[in-house]
């Protein structure tokens, strides 16, 4: 599948996304969020992928829309809804895969660059990184699941600070707070994210999907419900080939093999 505005690798499970508009800030356009759809059904329909690094070209990771590409438009509103409609179709069949999403955030993340930052499961960012919604200072509201993300990793008043007053929030400030996993030097966000991102892809994979699903759920079910949930998935696991591997390794004190089945 060929992409206009970002790049798309498979190798050994690992699935990278780059964000490939460096002269706009990689900033998200109509075929920007269309690309990023067009990975989402890749991944959805089948492709080897384990876990999702995402990442940008360049310096910055992502400036969020682009105001000039959406300024041109002819007409306002309906490029508007349909690059929204583009994005958010792909957000949530991200959301739904089994694989991980894990963030390596350099430069700058603002506007719908935030956004995809509080999509990730895991993030790790560059010491130098700083934080920005930006869409009240331009007169708009914010997207990208943000509204739904970032409370949950933050918190409603934490949320509301950097939504209605855009203040900068710093990378060691991102890990305070709960938005980001991981700080580390500049130079060694993308190697220490492809690490993680090893790492993962080589788990099992299912279980990181059943845990995805409960805590996708537990912001909503009442605690009987949450915990029948678990009991399901628990049992679930035993019907694939990696729980009964990981049980087999710990009695024979050895590294399990997950398949990710």
């Amino acid at each position: 599948m060929s992409y206009e505005t970002l790049k798309f690798e498979i190798n050994q499970g690992v699935g990278t996304i780059t964000l490939n508009r460096p002269d706009a800030a990689n900033a998200i356009n109509i075929p920007m969020a269309k690309d990023l759809l067009k990975v989402a059904i890749e991944c959805e329909s089948g492709a080897p992928v384990r876990v999702l690094l995402l990442k940008g070209e360049g310096k910055l990771f992502c400036a969020g829309g682009d105001l000039k590409f959406i300024s041109e438009l002819d007409n306002l509103r309906a490029g508007l809804s349909e690059m929204l409609g583009y994005l958010h179709s792909a957000l949530g069949k991200i959301d739904h895969l089994d694989a991980p999403l894990i963030g390596a955030i350099t430069g700058t993340a603002a506007g719908a660059g935030l956004s995809l930052v509080s999509a990730c499961d895991l993030a790790i960012a560059g010491e130098s990184v700083n934080f920005t919604m930006a869409y009240t200072a331009a007169g708009l509201t914010p997207d990208a699941s943000s509204t739904f993300h970032l409370p949950r990793s933050i918190g409603k008043k934490r949320t509301m600070e950097l939504m209605l007053t855009n203040r900068v929030l710093s990378a060691k400030e991102g890990v305070e707070w709960g938005l980001i996993n991981l700080v580390v030097a500049d130079d060694q966000v993308i190697e220490e994210s492809e690490k993680l991102a090893r790492k993962i892809a080589e788990g099992p994979t299912q279980a990181y999907a059943g845990v995805k699903e409960m805590l996708r759920q537990s912001f909503s079910n009442g605690l009987e419900t949450q915990m029948e949930l678990e009991s399901q998935i628990f049992a679930n696991q035993l019907k694939g080939q990696d729980g009964p591997e990981g049980i087999k390794a710990f009695m024979e004190k050895r590294k399990p093999e997950f398949k990710g089945k």
